[in-house]
């Protein structure tokens, strides 16, 4: 018995060991301030140390060794807690400004609100307007879902409707360097901070149906304006906090769906979490099965009638873009609207 619970223990801390290997060798990777080869002798020096503490584990010297890297994971998670992210730096255009707002009665006011002109993914004419929104008339709550890698991820877009037909679209997006791009694995280590864009829909969707083609699908979603009006505002309170201090983007915890997740839930704490928050394309089944999308299609039928990229193609990115889009999509009855 006694083999069997050291054999255990033994495999636990290995496994403790490896973890805590794998996560400070790739922060001093992705983060340190140097030069190639230093950031490599540093991980690698990192990782040989870990690997060396798992193959000496039932060896007398094991808690040496344990103490060695306790200390040396103790240095790298101090360094790391003393990174901070920065408020100010050469950002790629489409993610230069923070979008901000203030209320005054009913009268919303966005301030950097995006309206470019995509011509191609890596050309545009750019524009940032300031827009208000009479909270008085929003109407609607739509849910964008952007396919770049497969049935699993997706970039999610919430969109508020107001009377008339105007829309204002929110996304939250890595604030990526002049000539940086994204990276699942190195923004899960402070590698970019996180961006909330306010867009006009013929810039923040029409990107993604035109310029790249992607497979964009839209959902009508079945709340009140006044929920609409609530989640709206969780945006802009998001947004101002943002612009006051800027947050780390996370690839897992501060993404495109956690963020809305996080909005949602300061209203609506009961809104249980699900694992389809990671692999966000399957969020629309998720939604769905909470009865926030039209109960009366299957998720199927929904994504079939709501897949916009091909009409949004074939008709062209004008003044009626918004419109056009929606043509056909189910869109939850008046009487039947949720809470």
């Amino acid at each position: 018995m006694f083999r069997i619970i050291k054999a255990i223990v033994i495999a636990a801390v290995a496994l403790a060991v490896a973890l805590a290997t794998a996560w400070g060798a790739m922060a001093l990777w992705y983060r340190l301030p140097l030069d190639d080869v230093w950031r490599w002798l540093l991980a690698g020096g990192f990782a040989l140390l870990g690997l060396l503490v798992i193959l000496t584990l039932r060896r007398r010297s094991a808690l040496r060794g344990l103490t060695t890297f306790a200390l040396a994971l103790a240095a790298v998670i101090l360094w790391w807690s003393s990174l901070t992210p920065p408020a100010t730096g050469n950002w790629a255009p489409d993610v230069a400004r923070q979008v901000t707002g203030t209320v005054e009665g009913n009268q919303l006011t966005l301030t950097n609100v995006r309206n470019f002109s995509w011509q191609t993914p890596e050309e545009f004419t750019a524009a940032w307007e300031t827009r208000s929104y009479d909270l008085d008339r929003i109407e609607t709550v739509d849910l964008f879902m952007s396919y770049w890698a497969g049935p699993q991820m997706a970039h999610m877009i919430v969109s508020f409707g107001f009377e008339g037909g105007e829309h204002v679209a929110w996304s939250a997006e890595v604030r990526r360097k002049e000539g940086g791009g994204f990276s699942p694995i190195a923004d899960l280590f402070k590698s970019n901070t996180l961006v909330l864009i306010a867009a006009d829909e013929r810039d923040v969707v029409a990107t993604r149906t035109n310029a790249r083609g992607e497979n964009v699908q839209l959902f009508r979603i079945n709340v009140s304006p006044e929920t609409a009006r609530t989640l709206l505002l969780e945006y802009v309170d998001a947004a101002n906090t943002l612009a006051a201090q800027p947050q780390w983007y996370n690839s897992l915890t501060a993404n495109c769906s956690s963020v809305v997740m996080g909005l949602i839930r300061r209203f609506a704490p009961d809104v249980p979490l699900d694992w389809r928050l990671l692999a966000n394309g399957y969020l629309p089944d998720y939604a769905w099965e909470q009865g926030v999308l039209d109960q009366s299609y299957s998720v199927e039928e929904l994504r079939a009638l709501g897949s916009i990229t091909p009409i949004a193609q074939a008709h062209g990115v004008t003044p009626d873009y918004s419109a056009v889009i929606r043509d056909g999509v189910p869109a939850p009855a008046l009487d039947n609207v949720g809470s």
